[in-house]
C-alpha cells in the first residue's frame, strides 16, 4: 500500500513538472497511440493529432480509458503542430512527405520534430524486413530538408515495439537510439522520452547516423517475428551518466 501511494505521488509530481504539451502526428496509428499512452501516463499533456478530427477524438477517448490520469486532447495534425514545442512524427514512410508538406505552415522556429519514420519496403507493397533507399540518406534527413527553417529534426524510437508501448501492464527495459545534429535538441528529446519508465535514451550521433538506426527497424521486425516476441535493443558497457552537462572550461 505504501509503495502504491508513493508511486502515485511520484506520478503526480511528474505531471506537475511538465506543462508544455507534446504533439503526436499519427496518434491514431500503432506507434503514435502507444507513445501517447506511455507519455500521457507519465504526466505529459498529449495533443493527439490526426488528419481527421473524429478519428483523433476516438483515439483520445481510448487513451483516456487506458490511462485515466493522462491529459489527452484530440486535434487535427496542423493544430497539434502549432501548439507544441516537440512534435513526434509517427507515420508510415509513404505518408511522411505528405504530412510534412501539410504541416509546413504550422511548424515554427524553435520546434523539434522527432522523426520515427522507417523507410520499410512495406510502404510500397514489399516486405517489412527490407528497407528502401532514400536519396538524402535516411528518412530523418529527408524530413530535415522538408521542415521550415529553424525547425530541427531528431531521429528516435526506431527499435521500440509499438504494440509493447501500448501494453501498459508490460514493463519496458530498453534503449532509444537518438540521432541529431544539435546536442541540445537530443537532450530535449531524451528528457521527454526518459519520462517513460524503462526507456533509456542513448546519444547515437549526428542525424546522418539515422540511416543506420532506421535499418534496425527491419532487423527488429525480423528478430521478433522469428522468436514471436517484442524484443528491444540494449547497449551495454555505457557510463552511468549518458547526458553529462557540458564542461564550462
Amino acid at each position: 500500500m505504501i509503495r502504491e501511494a508513493t508511486s502515485r505521488a511520484e506520478r503526480i509530481h511528474r505531471m506537475a513538472a511538465v506543462a508544455e504539451p507534446v504533439a503526436i502526428v499519427g496518434a491514431t496509428g500503432a506507434l503514435g497511440f502507444g507513445l501517447a499512452l506511455r507519455l500521457g501516463r507519465a504526466g505529459v499533456p498529449i495533443l493527439m493529432g490526426s488528419r481527421d478530427q473524429e478519428r483523433a477524438q476516438e483515439a483520445a477517448q481510448r487513451a483516456r480509458e487506458r490511462a485515466p490520469d493522462g491529459d489527452f486532447r484530440a486535434v487535427v495534425n496542423d493544430e497539434a503542430a502549432q501548439q507544441a514545442g516537440i512534435v513526434a512524427l509517427c507515420v508510415p514512410f509513404r505518408n511522411q512527405s505528405e504530412n510534412l508538406k501539410n504541416l509546413a505552415g504550422s511548424l515554427h522556429k524553435g520546434q523539434v520534430v522527432v522523426d520515427a519514420t522507417a523507410p520499410l519496403a512495406a510502404a510500397v507493397g514489399g516486405r517489412a524486413t527490407r528497407t528502401l533507399g532514400v536519396p538524402q540518406g535516411s528518412a530523418a534527413q529527408q524530413a530535415a530538408e522538408m521542415v521550415p527553417e529553424g525547425v530541427r529534426v531528431v531521429s528516435a524510437l526506431h527499435t521500440i515495439s509499438a504494440s509493447k508501448l501500448a501494453e501498459l501492464d508490460k514493463p519496458l527495459d530498453e534503449d532509444v537510439l537518438v540521432c541529431g545534429d544539435r546536442r541540445e535538441d537530443k537532450l530535449r528529446v531524451a528528457q521527454l522520452l526518459g519520462r517513460i519508465e524503462g526507456l533509456r535514451c542513448v546519444d547515437a550521433g549526428r542525424l546522418e547516423m539515422a540511416r543506420v538506426v532506421e535499418q534496425m527497424t527491419a532487423l527488429m521486425i525480423s528478430v521478433n517475428a522469428r522468436y514471436t516476441t517484442h524484443a528491444g535493443v540494449r547497449i551495454v558497457g555505457l557510463p552511468d551518466e549518458l547526458w553529462p552537462a557540458p564542461s564550462s572550461s
